[in-house]
């Protein structure tokens, strides 16, 4: 027995310990890692009030559903798909929702309302918990539910269950779905006077109203249809607590009012993001299966993607902006998933810190459950953390100082893009012992304080209190659509009389690779009589930073000043971007005292490639090759045209008469040489005749890359031609009339072979391999002057035989030979 109430005198000591906090824990001070007291520790900057609980803040909201018989069908299953599409998209796994549907009671048994689902906490049990009661809003029970719409009935149990168990500080929000107006003329509970009912029921509207707003629960309507009384939404919206989640306009209740049930969905998302300070992306739309994608901001830390599948037959796989697919529970790349809904309409991905960028979703369903479109959007919240410095960093009461904030993601990621802040209203409160709170706006404009417009660091001055005491605690507020700020208190404490030492810190701004260094120069002035050793400290780091600060320490000798150069190492895992945080100078000896204390401006980019280094090489040599390939080719086709023999007349001359002609035509010179030979058929004077390439009887003649005409005979030397002079070709002689001197066709007066002599063409052919160069008697009585008048164009290039004059002309004397050139063998060296 003893030992009985020992041991439980034991459990409820140890009870009580645990909601003590943990051990060592007591309301006053207490000693810090240093042996300081946690009244000193907050005194100094770099000391931090307890961190807000993570993640975006929770609001507790109830979904209530329009369930009078006016409604058809297919308007009450949006309905319910959009309450749906709220209880999973919820991005706060702290908030609470309910969902409500109303009507009106007409006779005994019947209820104005029906509560499906109780006021349930969102996180991955009661989202599922969700899913799975919402679907009964499509079922009416007519014994139970009557057919008209009961606005006070509706809200009067909103607002009971919002204000059960009410957390302090949490929004409370309701969101009225309805398509028509207040109609209680059936309702007994608004008197035995039918006349008299609406009007009675406007008067509990009222009263519910001013219920709602004295216990700061805001109506969000949202009407549908053509019977709205836009006048009656408007009177709900502005009747209850006008608070808002943000000082901005959006986040203030309003009513909306939308043509059909179709855009319930789409406009209720919308509302209710405004109404929690979030944001919503549109994704796009498509029948299964399909790849759906939409696009969340760097901005964002916490999100949901919510799928409208409609039938729960449809299944989802969800991709990130690097193209992996992502759990549906669990942690993936510093991220944290967490999946609703999957046997419901509506699926939900909950995201926090999510990778920002394109997100594909992939929907596939079986035949028969194709035939509706699936939409997909993203609800997402940037909860920043804030960067605030004060300059002085302990400044004397009476005196003005200088504000400047800026903001990072979880991820670390540093916001510099204005864009992604449109609309973002910015304020720091300065509290402390001895004076009322001060409140000072901060703008990032590029007026004085205020160094450069858009750089998203928000600025601004303020005058500490003249009767300020001692501790300062600064905290930065941020309003902007979609965006929160943490609201991390920097703490300091104000300088009593002229400080014994000052320090002046400047860092450069500079962009560098991981493994680089940042200088900085640390000026100190020491106007003590003993020595102070000062502690530089890198606060308000990103998550990843790999940073270290050379020297960690600096003495400053009494009655001088120095300065010493600082060296900050940005080590090999540090991630690329916007280094977060900055750098504090702080005085241990002087009760840990912040001197001085910059930002960090550093941006850090991924190393260079090998193609980043040498980019320019390559693109210069590929330059340099096209150039001298081009020079090249521009020499080569100069050398091939002056080579070329097109335009150049071959002549064959037998004492001095004209025997045949052979005009060489483009593209027959490949090379700069053209083969030929000459044939004679029985009873047929010579004919010239082109030959094929690699003929072993055949002459050639060819133009060196210096335009001179080079001959060689078959079985002779190789040597030079003049043109419009003989050269010895066997028993003959060749005139060549290079056409190029004249123009581009046959040289005029060029003699040509006469017409309707039965030549052969000057394509090559077997006759006249065998008889080239030999004499023949001739048999036909046509002269050699008859054969001229035939021109060589119009003769067919063909491999027969061949009919024309004799050698031995008996038509006149024979002209006397020129002399034949002397053969010698000039090669030309350009060929």
């Amino acid at each position: 027995m003893q030992w009985r109430r020992t041991a439980g005198t034991l459990l409820l000591a140890g009870a009580l310990l645990a909601l003590a906090g943990p051990t060592g824990q007591t309301a006053g001070p207490t000693a810090g890692p240093t042996g300081q007291t946690a009244s000193t520790a907050t005194a100094t900057a770099t000391a931090t009030a307890a961190a807000p609980a993570d993640g975006p803040d929770p609001i507790d909201f109830a979904v209530v559903v329009d369930q009078s018989a006016s409604l058809a069908e297919k308007d009450l299953a949006r309905e319910t798909e959009a309450a749906a599409l709220l209880s999973q998209g919820e991005i706060s796994e702290r908030s609470r929702a309910a969902v409500i549907g109303f009507g009106s009671s007409e006779k005994p048994g019947q209820s104005p309302v029906r509560e499906v689902c109780p006021l349930t906490v969102a996180d991955a049990a009661g989202r599922q918990r969700l899913s799975d009661c919402v679907p009964q809003l499509n079922r009416r029970d007519a014994a139970r539910m009557g057919p008209g719409t009961d606005f006070p009935a509706a809200l009067r149990q909103a607002v009971s269950r919002l204000t059960e168990d009410a957390r302090p500080n949490t929004p409370k929000v309701v969101f009225l779905l309805t398509d028509g107006r207040l109609d209680v003329g059936d309702s007994p509970e608004y008197g035995t006077d039918k006349a008299n009912r609406q009007a009675n029921g406007q008067k509990r509207l009222n009263e519910e109203l001013a219920r709602a707003r004295a216990s700061s629960v805001q109506i969000w309507p949202l009407g549908f249809g053509s019977e709205i009384d836009r006048a009656a939404l408007t009177a709900m919206a502005e009747g209850g607590h006008r608070g808002s989640c943000a000082d901005i306009p959006e986040a203030t209740p309003k009513m909306r009012v939308v043509g059909t049930s179709a855009e319930i969905d789409k406009a209720l998302q919308e509302t209710f993001a405004a109404a929690r300070c979030a944001r919503i992306a549109h994704g796009t739309v498509g029948k299964p299966p399909a790849d759906l994608s939409v696009t969340i901001p760097p901005i964002a830390t916490d999100g949901s993607l919510t799928v409208g599948k409609h039938d729960p037959k449809v299944r989802v796989t969800y991709y990130d902006p690097a193209g992996r697919k992502v759990p549906t529970r669990g942690e993936f790349d510093g991220s944290t998933f967490e999946v609703s809904g999957q046997d419901g309409p509506v699926e939900a991905l909950r995201v926090k810190n999510p990778m920002p960028g394109r997100w594909r979703i992939h929907i596939e369903a079986p035949e028969g459950h194709r035939d509706r479109e699936v939409a997909v959007r993203a609800i997402w919240q940037g909860r920043l953390r804030s960067a605030v410095t004060l300059d002085p960093a302990s400044p004397r009461a009476g005196e003005d100082a200088v504000v400047e904030v800026r903001m990072q993601t979880r991820r670390g990621v540093v916001i510099t893009d204005p864009a992604q802040l449109q609309g973002v209203t910015v304020a720091a409160e300065l509290t402390g012992g001895g004076f009322a709170p001060v409140t000072v706006r901060l703008a990032d404009d590029g007026r004085a304080p205020d160094r450069t417009a858009g750089d998203v660091r928000f600025t601004g001055k303020l005058t500490v209190p003249a009767s300020a005491t001692g501790d300062l605690q600064l905290t930065a507020r941020m309003s902007a659509p979609g965006v929160t700020s943490d609201r991390r208190p920097l703490h300091a404490r104000t300088t009593q009389g002229t400080p014994a030492v000052t320090a002046g810190l400047t860092v450069d701004r500079v962009t560098v690779h991981p493994g680089a260094t940042v200088r900085a120069t640390l000026d100190v002035t020491n106007n003590d009589s003993v020595p102070h050793t000062l502690r530089l400290a890198l606060e308000d780091q990103a998550a990843g930073s790999d940073l270290r600060i050379t020297p960690a320490t600096v003495t400053a000798e009494p009655g001088g000043s120095t300065r010493t150069d600082v060296t900050v190492t940005v080590g090999p895992g540090t991630p690329v971007g916007e280094l977060g945080g900055r750098i504090e100078v702080v005085d241990p000896g002087d009760d840990g005292r912040v001197l001085d204390s910059t930002f960090l401006d550093v941006r850090v980019e991924a190393p260079p490639t090998w193609w980043d280094r040498w980019a320019w090489a390559v693109v210069a040599g590929a330059v340099a090759v096209l150039l001298v390939g081009a020079f090249a080719g521009i020499r080569l086709a100069a050398r091939r045209r002056r080579r070329d023999l097109a335009g150049v007349v071959l002549e064959l001359v037998r004492e001095g008469r004209v025997l045949d002609t052979l005009a060489i035509r483009p593209g027959q010179s490949g090379g700069g040489e053209y083969l030929f030979t000459v044939e004679e058929v029985r009873g047929a004077a010579p004919t010239l005749r082109r030959a094929r390439t690699g003929a072993a009887s055949a002459h050639r003649l060819r133009r060196t890359g210096g335009g001179e005409l080079l001959l060689r005979p078959h079985r002779g030397r190789e040597s030079a031609v003049r043109p419009g002079q003989p050269a010895g070709l066997e028993e003959c002689e060749l005139i060549v009339r290079d056409g190029r001197r004249t123009s581009r066709g046959v040289p005029s007066g060029t003699p040509t072979r006469p017409r309707g002599s039965g030549a052969a063409s000057d394509t090559g052919g077997s006759g006249g391999w065998r008889e080239r160069l030999v004499r023949r008697p001739s048999r036909s009585g046509a002269s050699a002057r008859d054969r001229s008048r035939t021109p060589r164009s119009d003769r067919h290039e063909s491999d027969g035989p061949r009919s024309g004059p004799s050698r031995s002309d008996p038509a006149g004397p024979a002209a006397p030979r020129p002399e034949q050139p002397t053969t010698t063998n000039n090669w030309d060296p350009n060929f």
